[in-house]
């Protein structure tokens, strides 16, 4: 074996590294403006993907619509429109939860409102299509290296930019009186401002320093993609992992590990083996960074402050409280059999109600009774769907196909134990590392299994001859739907569900008290595994057909937010949330749900519990002011009345002046 590589293998690995650089870069600028806004605010800003986005739409609606001049658009949306968008976050969402001492699960849960309201005003007013015509700040013009090697134009520049970042940021921070000033926020904010420092402003610098960075990664990257609302936004969520390798602290590792990742997917394209295992490779060498979070991540073990979930609370308080969960049961049965009446497409669509329900559950369980931050759902139910159509085309080894009933409970059963890809994490990890977690196996599951043709190819997904009717499929998935509620509630109301609430309220509590919490952990996460599963696998045979995009990565977020701001620990929340989500896009338009939902969480810090708390506390308000209403109002009395209440206050008189 050579000692030395062979000078045409030499020179094909220099030129792929210098093709890494592009992505490379691009991973290392996110990672910079990650990092600069985490030491400035103390937020991991799981929004900075749709910060991009918004960007490059901007970017591309005032070139190519408007037709204005390239530098000048860059110039209004870079260094304005991007550190204003910042700047208002700052002062409109993220200010606020800091003076209301709010935690960091809180503040997560704020990021990812930020991130669904921009997708879906996206969506609203571009579109799901994507464009092709993204304008590039930089030609890609190639230019040859010394050594005879080409490099493009373009990717210099971004190189250039991430050297001249990471430097200006390491000069500002070390040498500089704001950087004094950063550095003593970064270290304990509440005595920085005790002494004399303005947090707000340094987290307001922050913020818009991080926002230009994503428009510029945006800008960026737009030109070698397609440009829509997901891809653009999934891409730059995934380098969270360079900023994460630098455990959120360093500007130099974050920039390492970005371009470092960034020449290795490069250098993997040169693998080229034979047969099926050919599209894994290129699944690994495409999702390299999704490979990286979760490998940092799972090294890390710990990020930030190891708190729980959001407060998740929302049990009625006063009398009334049993009549209130009555009426909500009423209001949810009435809404759930009122598609029963529907034809056509509108029945069609209210198919998916009652199997987003069982999804949305799933989240309850996980989150809202056993307090453990869930974003990897979609992923479950995305099992459950594929499973489901894997079984009944006979395309598992050793089993013949099945009909569809029996391959649905297979699906579930075997996704169960899937759970622990996520519980088995969870028992050393809470808050924003566990978050992290479980965005990466979902998005892994997605990148690796339902984007690939050999999963995917030759499906057979439909239903039994007595459940081929729309209203009859209906009726069967309400029936699995009241069984799925009965068994949470009761699940709540036992023994198990009181141990659980004692892990969320609190987890060493709940130790020092004797529980199994390792073991309570890892239960939440199978149950909700089965319940995920169960509701996508009827998802998959509402629609007759395993669609990728349904079980997207993103799609997880959305539902976490969405059980977050109905209430996350009440069933007839989800229930509510799956109508409200299903309802409001086919009734409008597609991106409506998203807004609604992304404004909503962006107010969870207002509305402890979600909407069901604040109901709740709506109704034993009014339920107290009514008692004191009668409490301190004068009897009505008779004549009669009148006369016998004088003649007793009379006796008590007297009997009071005798000695």
């Amino acid at each position: 074996m050579p000692l030395l590589a062979e000078p045409a293998s030499l020179s094909l690995t220099i030129d792929l590294a210098i093709a890494g650089l592009a992505v490379g870069s691009a991973a290392a600028l996110s990672g910079i403006g990650l990092v600069v806004t985490y030491r400035a605010t103390g937020v991991l800003n799981l929004a900075q993907g749709a910060q991009a986005m918004v960007i490059a739409y901007l970017l591309r609606e005032l070139v190519v619509v408007w037709h204005w001049p390239v530098g000048l658009a860059a110039v209004l949306c870079l260094l304005v429109i991007a550190p204003l968008m910042g700047v208002v976050l700052e002062l409109g969402v993220f200010r606020p939860l800091q003076r209301r001492g709010a935690g960091p699960a809180e503040t997560m849960v704020a990021t990812i409102g930020v991130f669904i309201l921009l997708t879906g005003a996206v969506v609203l007013i571009w579109g799901i299509g994507p464009y092709a015509d993204a304008p590039s700040l930089v030609p890609s013009t190639p230019f040859t290296l010394p050594g005879g090697h080409a490099m493009r134009l373009d990717t210099a520049v971004q190189l250039g930019v991430v050297l001249v970042l990471s430097v200006l940021v390491a000069l500002v921070t070390r040498y500089t009186p704001f950087g004094l000033r950063l550095r003593t926020v970064v270290d304990d904010r509440r005595l920085a401002e005790l002494s004399g420092v303005n947090a707000g402003r340094v987290s307001a610098v922050g913020w818009a320093f991080g926002s230009f960075v994503a428009g510029l990664v945006g800008v960026l990257l737009a030109p070698n993609l397609l440009l829509d609302p997901y891809g653009l936004s999934l891409l730059v969520m995934e380098t969270i992992a360079v900023a994460v390798a630098g455990r959120l602290r360093s500007v130099g590792v974050a920039v390492a590990v970005g371009l470092g990742l960034g020449i290795a997917g490069s250098e993997l394209t040169r693998l080229r083996p034979g047969g099926q295992i050919l599209p894994l490779v290129q699944a690994v060498q495409s999702n390299l960074f999704v490979i990286a979070l979760l490998v940092v991540v799972l090294l890390q073990g710990r990020l930030g402050s190891g708190a729980q979930a959001p407060p998740a609370r929302a049990a009625a308080v006063g009398r009334g409280a049993p009549e209130r969960a009555v009426v909500a049961a009423i209001a949810c049965t009435v809404l759930l059999l009122m598609p029963l009446g529907f034809r056509g497409g509108d029945l069609r669509n209210a198919l998916q109600v009652p199997a987003l329900a069982l999804v949305l559950l799933s989240v309850v369980v996980v989150t809202g009774y056993g307090g453990q931050i869930s974003l990897g759902q979609a992923g479950y139910a995305g099992m459950g769907a594929l499973g489901t159509a894997l079984f009944m085309s006979g395309k598992v080894p050793g089993v013949t196909a099945m009909p569809a009933i029996p391959a649905l409970l297979c699906a579930v059963l075997v996704t169960i134990p899937l759970g622990l890809l996520t519980g088995w994490p969870a028992i050393r990890r809470r808050g924003l590392a566990l978050a992290l977690v479980t965005f990466a196996v979902g998005t892994a599951m997605s990148r690796f299994v339902f984007d690939q043709p050999y999963a995917t190819t030759d499906l057979h997904l439909d239903r039994p001859g007595f459940l081929a009717d729309d209203r009859a499929f209906y009726t069967a998935e309400l029936a699995l739907l009241a069984l799925g509620v009965v068994i949470v509630r009761n699940l709540h109301r036992g023994r198990l569900g009181r141990a659980l609430t004692a892990l969320r309220d609190h987890e060493a509590g709940a130790s020092a008290a004797g529980l199994n919490v390792p073991w309570l952990k890892v239960f939440a996460f199978l149950t909700g595994a089965g319940l995920a599963a169960l509701g996508g696998g009827l998802m998959g045979l509402g629609d007759r057909a395993f669609d990728a995009a349904t079980y997207d990565p993103l799609q997880g977020l959305l539902w976490f937010a969405t059980v977050v701001v109905a209430g996350a620990d009440s069933a007839l929340g989800a229930v509510l949330a799956a109508a409200l989500l299903v309802g409001l896009d086919a009734g409008t338009a597609q991106g409506v749900s998203t807004v609604v939902v992304g404004a909503l969480a962006l107010a969870i810090g207002r509305m402890p519990g979600g909407l069901a708390g604040w109901v709740s506390r709506l109704g034993a308000s009014v339920g107290a002011d009514a008692s004191a209403t009668l409490l301190e109002s004068p009897a009505q009395l008779s004549p009669l009345g009148e006369r016998v209440r004088a003649r007793i206050a009379r006796r008590e008189a007297a009997g009071q002046a005798r000695p």
